[in-house]
């Protein structure tokens, strides 16, 4: 463990806390980052990281909602609290599509689809379809403003559109917000919404991650988790308040451009890379 190594994993918590809430690809970005400055770790302990000190960027979402999430805060109406345990059910049948088929083939996602061409492919597609869906969206009056709105089977649906997300590149609050708005919710309802699926399916990934790798570590790779975490919890408070105040004037276009620049630009670096490889 030395200076350098504490100063990449900075980064990379830096990284994580930016890019996991705002739609365009904390995973993409991550493993692009990870070709950038290379940690001085394992393979296998390396993949682990990469998931597992996303737990901090989710612990932020845990203490920024805490009552709302939390049926049983002081103060809260039996209706409220019924309302709240309903939303605990919604957001866990969303995230059942992703954490089965997650669960089935994640070893065949680290084998196959985490490579610079297939996060360069989704980063574009997905930017362009932000764009289309704003542009059809202009004059559309949307018709779930909550996320207590969002009914049982707009949820499930939800879901499904958070399995494309599995896929590097794509961006898990990036599909799930796209999902949302074309099921009638509003921005704020859609990343809000987007928000609460990441806490029980980030959970259940870094877990699997964890077991995966198994519970041994190196002082030093016990000081780059933690320090990955709190990095990322820190960064991650701000980039939520960034992103809620954004949508309240602006559009998602941006990130849409944002992606396709983005996407050129992995797609020349890895053809350059393949050929000089």
């Amino acid at each position: 463990m030395n200076i350098l190594e504490i100063l990449k994993v900075i980064i990379i918590g830096i990284v994580e806390g930016i890019t996991e809430w705002l739609p365009i690809s904390s995973t993409g970005h991550m493993i692009l980052i990870d070709e950038l400055i290379r940690l001085n770790a394992s393979t296998e302990f390396k993949s682990m990281f990469m998931v597992v000190i996303q737990l901090g960027a989710i612990l932020a979402v845990v203490v920024l909602y805490f009552k709302k999430l939390n049926p049983f805060s002081r103060g809260k109406s039996s209706k409220m609290r019924r309302l709240t345990i309903e939303l605990w059910k919604k957001i866990i049948i969303a995230c059942l599509p992703a954490a089965m088929l997650g669960f089935l083939i994640d070893d065949w996602l680290d084998a196959h689809l985490y490579n610079g061409f297939v996060v360069s492919m989704a980063l574009i597609i997905y930017g362009i379809l932000f764009i289309m869906i704003e542009n059809s969206n202009k004059k559309r009056i949307d018709s779930i403003r909550s996320v207590h709105a969002i009914d049982y089977q707009t949820a499930l649906f939800i879901g499904f559109f958070q399995v494309l997300a599995l896929i590097p590149g794509t961006s898990r609050s990036g599909a799930t917000i796209i999902g949302g708005m074309i099921l009638g919710a509003s921005r704020a309802v859609s990343a809000e919404f987007s928000f609460f699926l990441s806490i029980p399916i980030m959970f259940g990934a870094s877990l699997l991650k964890l077991v995966k790798f198994g519970f041994h570590y190196t002082a030093a790779e016990v000081v780059y988790l933690l320090l990955g975490m709190i990095v990322a919890f820190v960064v991650s408070v701000f980039s939520i308040s960034f992103l809620l105040n954004w949508i309240k004037k602006n559009d998602f276009k941006f990130f849409g451009y944002y992606r396709i620049g983005l996407g050129l630009i992995v797609l020349v670096w890895y053809f350059v890379s393949s050929l000089m490889g």
